[in-house]
């Protein structure tokens, strides 16, 4: 595993799951938020926004989650392993309203400096969450079954899942060291 690409809806579980993962392998972990946005909620341009992807993707080893879709083709064919967290919507509501009231005025580690978690944008987000409920996962859906057959497609549907997932990884890299 040198190449992982995850995907989910937002709440999912994603940052998550990439810091896990990059914990147990070592591979650098890559967040499309911090490709998304600038300092101060500052949107990049979409060109702006694939030509950094495409720099993550052309790198040998990485750990990239998160969505700019235009890009996911590419990151597809580079990927040994693609990772889709498939949550329901209820549970991926009340992860995003926990997560800012956790991290209200401050920015979460898988964003840049200086976009604090508001409250006054959780409606505006909600209601995206909610229009692009159905279509997103159907679009994740027909996208994984698109995955080469030398790649390792894993779906993770509950956190029972996701702990046998990073446990069949075996032992954390520094546990082997010290030889536990």
């Amino acid at each position: 595993m040198q190449r992982v690409m995850i995907i989910g809806q937002p709440g999912s579980g994603k940052s998550t799951l990439a810091r896990k993962l990059g914990e147990r392998t070592g591979l650098p972990v890559v967040h499309i938020d911090t490709i998304h946005w600038q300092p101060g909620w500052v949107e990049r341009s979409r060109d702006e926004k694939t030509r950094l992807c495409h720099e993550v993707e052309a790198r040998e080893r990485w750990i990239f989650e998160g969505g700019h879709s235009t890009t996911w083709q590419n990151r597809l064919a580079r990927a040994d392993t693609v990772i889709w967290i498939d949550r329901s919507a209820p549970l991926r509501f009340w992860r995003v309203f926990f997560r800012t009231m956790l991290s209200r005025g401050r920015s979460r580690p898988d964003l840049p400096d200086d976009c604090p978690e508001l409250l006054a944008n959780l409606p505006e987000f909600f209601r995206f969450m909610w229009r692009t409920k159905n279509s997103s996962r159907e679009a994740m859906k027909r996208f994984v079954a698109t995955a080469p057959s030398v790649c390792r497609v894993v779906c993770l549907r509950s956190n029972r899942d996701t702990e046998v997932f990073l446990a069949s990884l075996g032992a954390l890299p520094d546990q082997v060291a010290r030889g536990h």
